[in-house]
């Protein structure tokens, strides 16, 4: 993948609503906001899907059937090229998930980057096994699987010599705090020792930030022109300005954490804590041979003044030497 971390992928899915026009429009914005890559779904209705699949929300005024819906927002072969040559053409990486094999053939003639793999086809292992005869990447989304089914496509991949990452991903439009699962970031990381990444449908920019401080190395959220627009995730995604100021964010955290800051050495501050550190002063006028006490004493600035502010205790019960001034600093040579 791209060696700038977080590889932040925006997904269009189907914010498009089948208009080429919008969808293209969507690439041309997309390309001025930072990420990496664009990802689409490419269905293909009548090899994924039939008459009996259930709305997963009743959102459709135009369409009687999940079938319908997917025909009608579903693009052509040569309607597929000129979008993947558009991304090319912005710098974008055009990445796409499959939902049948015949959608995998497609992408193959078009040379996806990457792929990606839907919550709910993680363990679709015919495709997933015409995928792999690729030699292409693969990055599995976790939303719906236990660890025993991961368990299980990770080993099908692994035998087939499939690189491959996982994102932490909670199926649910928009999703709760309560239910980001950040901590399944270090499980994911710790279970299978590949590169993690975060799935996002909060509608948020602070989650993929979060998620970027806890260590994901992928980010990938839904985007959509205005979050009252018609479709199933449009409510679950970020806006164009949110994402521009999320790219921001993540790269600013990316950088703190490639930067680690050494706690043993604070020798670049030298010049600054001579300013900030303070001196030991009297707070009155006090005589020699005076017995000074906690009450007498103040610290002031600047360092290096006399007797450091964290040496005090070193100081009461001593005796002046000399006569003392109201805020005059203390030195040794002031005291017997």
């Amino acid at each position: 993948m791209n060696s700038k971390k977080p590889y932040i992928i925006a997904e269009i899915a189907q914010a498009h609503d089948g208009s080429l026009g919008v969808l293209h429009s969507y690439i041309d914005v997309l390309a001025s906001t930072g990420i990496n890559a664009i990802k689409f779904q490419m269905h293909i209705a009548e090899a994924e899907s039939s008459v009996h699949e259930p709305f997963r929300i009743n959102f459709s005024y135009e369409d009687k059937t999940r079938f319908d819906y997917w025909k009608r927002t579903s693009f052509s072969f040569e309607q597929w090229k000129e979008i993947k040559q558009h991304c090319d053409e912005v710098g974008l990486d055009f990445i796409c998930s499959p939902f049948s094999n015949l959608a995998v053939e497609w992408l193959e003639k078009l040379d996806v980057k990457y792929y990606k793999i839907g919550s709910g086809e993680v363990n679709n292992l015919l495709m997933l096994s015409k995928i792999a005869n690729t030699g292409k990447e693969v990055i599995l989304s976790s939303g719906m699987s236990s660890y025993s089914e991961l368990d299980e496509t990770v080993d099908f991949l692994k035998k087939r010599d499939v690189k491959f990452s996982i994102l932490q991903c909670t199926t649910s439009y928009p999703t709760s705090p309560e239910n980001f699962g950040f901590n399944v970031i270090t499980e994911l990381k710790e279970r299978y020792d590949v590169s993690i990444g975060f799935s996002d449908h909060s509608s948020h920019i602070s989650t993929c930030i979060a998620a970027t401080a806890l260590g994901a190395e992928i980010l990938e959220f839904h985007v959509v022109f205005h979050k009252e627009m018609f479709g199933p995730d449009a409510k679950s995604s970020l806006t164009i300005d949110e994402t521009k100021e999320l790219v921001k964010s993540v790269r600013k955290i990316s950088t703190s954490i490639e930067h680690p800051v050494d706690k043993t050495d604070n020798t670049k501050y030298t010049e600054l804590k001579n300013i900030f550190e303070k001196s030991l002063a009297i707070n009155k006028d006090l005589k020699a041979g005076y017995t000074i006490t906690f009450d007498d004493l103040e610290a002031k600035k600047p360092k290096a003044q006399g007797i450091s502010a964290n040496e005090f205790e070193e100081v009461i019960g001593k005796t002046l030497a000399v006569d003392k001034k109201k805020w005059d600093f203390l030195s040794y040579n002031d005291l017997v």
